[in-house]
């Protein structure tokens, strides 16, 4: 499976996906992670934070690391230095995660080439709420 760059499929995955992990999501409303996860609870969708320097964001329960994390993930997306990449795309393959957004910036290819080998749908250097206003809003 290649990573993912056209908007039906994009479009498809948005519209399809209602639980997300935040990985790298930040208590400080001035940081894109923010931004982007409080635009996609707006529009309906449950936002599972994860951050180990945080209790609650969000006014959501922050789970210190995606291992914790025990409901049902439809997707994980990415605020995190690319270096993480590999240590997360196992977790989602553990968890059986189908689809992981690397946010703009975020780009591994070498971990991104193995999350699409695994059958998990993967977009990476994108910003998820960008896209969503762009495809669906």
């Amino acid at each position: 499976m290649p990573i993912i760059t056209d908007d039906v499929t994009i479009r498809e995955i948005l519209a399809h996906v209602r639980r997300i992990a935040v990985v790298g999501l930040s208590p400080d409303p001035s940081r894109p992670s923010y931004a982007v996860a409080k635009g996609m609870m707006d529009a309906g969708y449950e936002i599972i934070p994860v951050n180990p320097n945080a209790d609650q964001i969000l006014g959501l329960k922050t789970f210190s690391d995606l291992k914790y994390v025990t409901d049902t993930i439809n997707m994980v997306t990415v605020f995190r230095d690319p270096k993480h990449v590999p240590a997360i795309v196992e977790l989602c393959i553990e968890k059986g995660v189908r689809n992981l957004w690397l946010q703009e910036g975020v780009v591994h290819q070498e971990a991104a080439r193995e999350a699409a080998a695994r059958g998990i749908h993967v977009v990476m250097d994108r910003c998820m709420y960008k896209e969503f206003n762009r495809l669906l809003g």
